[in-house]
């Protein structure tokens, strides 16, 4: 492997000091133009690479900006993402992007990492839930700004961006109700997860609005893909009496609730009307189409982003919380829409 061109090469190059050519290669405008273009076609032909790390040490800015989130071939995170990179891009921000498998030790490792890189800040959709919050603590006691955005914990001084969860899953609730359905089944993904206790608090209040008996039996917890959901919804159409609506804070557990309700003949809507939350783009593509509460993923990266550019550009925001929360809005499509 060949040796690796430095500033002191260049210098003697051009005989001139390393220290001009530091600045020369940095912008500072005691260095003539002439003397700048003499620097920067000489890195050019000795393939020198700036080191990015000392740069960033030296400026304080890396123009690195860290996003974690659990899956990235999943289309919610992958909208997210685009739009934190839409938001920042013309910014001058370059995006580095790493996956956490839901995994608590991988992803303190991550930050950690990212933080010895001198990013100048990390956006989180974390795997971590409330009960194992304070392991993540410690790694986010840092002066970069931190953001959660859907998966978020609270933490003082660390800002989230949400959607209204409760209020999606009161909506879905109450337009099943609406639909003239009373034994209405919730998929409940992790309870010390937020986002899937909101939804499943707006479930519930919206029963008790419409005075409509909460069922446990109803209630099945299960995990975020297809063959957990097919599981659920056979355990649900075996008991005595059946529920004849799902809302699931899961497409993918829905859509394996979908597939064994058409495997048993069971007629959507018209037997069993079910809505999803996430509004994936597989659910408007199904026969039926599938009801489902929209996220806004786009939006919510671009959200993440602005609260970043924010904190860097007022420091004094870094140290306090901000809050978004984004409206949730309910997509009606065929396997709800009883009512003609």
């Amino acid at each position: 492997m060949s040796k690796k061109a430095t500033i002191y090469d260049i210098a003697k190059e051009l005989k001139i000091t390393a220290a001009t050519v530091s600045r020369a290669l940095n912008n500072n405008p005691k260095i003539s133009k002439k003397t700048r273009n003499l620097v920067l076609e000489t890195a050019e032909k000795l393939n020198y690479k700036q080191n990015r790390l000392a740069v960033a040490l030296k400026s304080g800015k890396s123009n690195n900006v860290g996003v974690v989130v659990p899956f990235i071939n999943k289309n919610f995170f992958a909208s997210v993402i685009r739009g934190i990179e839409e938001e920042l891009y013309p910014k001058g921000f370059h995006v580095i992007i790493s996956q956490t498998h839901e995994e608590n030790d991988r992803e303190k490792k991550i930050i950690q990492n990212l933080i010895n890189a001198q990013v100048d800040g990390i956006l989180v959709s974390t795997s971590f839930t409330n009960e194992n919050k304070n392991q993540l603590h410690q790694v986010l006691k840092k002066s970069s700004p931190f953001i959660f955005f859907d998966r978020v914990l609270k933490f003082d001084g660390i800002s989230t961006v949400t959607i209204d969860d409760y209020q999606g899953g009161f909506d879905a609730t109450e337009h099943l109700i609406d639909q003239g359905y009373r034994r209405i089944a919730h998929f409940n993904v992790n309870q010390n997860i937020e986002l899937y206790s909101n939804r499943f608090k707006g479930y519930k209040d919206a029963l008790i609005k419409h005075g409509i008996t909460y069922n446990s039996d109803y209630i099945i917890t299960i995990k975020n893909n297809m063959e957990a959901g097919k599981e659920a919804a056979k355990k649900l159409m075996e008991l005595p009496v059946p529920p004849d609506a799902i809302f699931s804070s899961t497409d993918n557990g829905l859509l394996g609730a979908v597939k064994f309700l058409q495997s048993k003949s069971f007629r959507i809507p018209e037997d069993v009307g079910v809505v999803g939350f996430s509004n994936e783009p597989f659910t408007q593509f199904l026969e039926p189409s599938i009801s489902s509460v929209d996220q806004s993923p786009v939006e919510m990266g671009k959200m993440a982003a602005k609260v970043f550019l924010e904190q860097i550009e007022n420091k004094a925001a870094t140290k306090t919380n901000t809050n978004v929360v984004l409206p949730a809005r309910l997509i009606v499509r065929k396997s709800s829409s009883k009512v003609k």
